[in-house]
């Protein structure tokens, strides 16, 4: 396979990974009650997501950028590394969130009358590390993404 149909795939395996993650969002934006059943149907399509941006980037991205390296291809492969730094970020936490979600019962039985603040002494610190992590890895993707689009339009179709 050329260059041009395998960068032609990782363009639209990432690109496809968009939807996925915008549906994703949208399940915990609509959902009244975020129960165990709706953060892991929200999390089958945010891991789709991952991977259709992840695999292109770790299999064909990565291996080729010192042999391809010039500005833009730095401010890409920079824009993506801070976007899975905020993804990090953001699990550290959310999986906080999990253990004192969990430990409180509230996955199993969502209709308690709580304040979430009241768990943990950190949690709204660990609630707001997710949203600054999730809100950055979409900043950075979306920086990303159109840095990449761009470098696939002047590489490719415009040669």
């Amino acid at each position: 396979m050329d260059t041009a149909t395998i960068a032609a795939l990782a363009t639209l395996s990432v690109t496809l990974s968009f939807p996925f993650f915008i549906y994703g969002a949208w399940i915990m934006l609509d959902s009244e009650t975020v129960t165990w059943a709706v953060l892991v149907h929200h999390l089958k399509y945010i891991s789709v997501g991952l991977v259709l941006t992840t695999v292109p980037m770790v299999v064909w991205m990565v291996p080729r950028l010192l042999e391809q390296l010039s500005g833009l291809s730095a401010l890409h492969a920079f824009l993506g590394l801070q976007a899975y730094a905020m993804l990090l970020v953001g699990l550290t936490g959310i999986v906080r969130i999990f253990q004192a979600k969990r430990n409180a019962d509230l996955y199993k039985n969502p209709d308690q009358d709580v304040d979430l603040n009241d768990f943990h002494e950190n949690m709204s610190a660990w609630r707001g590390r997710l949203r600054i992590g999730v809100f950055g890895y979409v900043f950075f993707w979306l920086g990303a993404y159109v840095t990449g689009l761009y470098r696939f339009v002047v590489s490719y179709l415009l040669v």
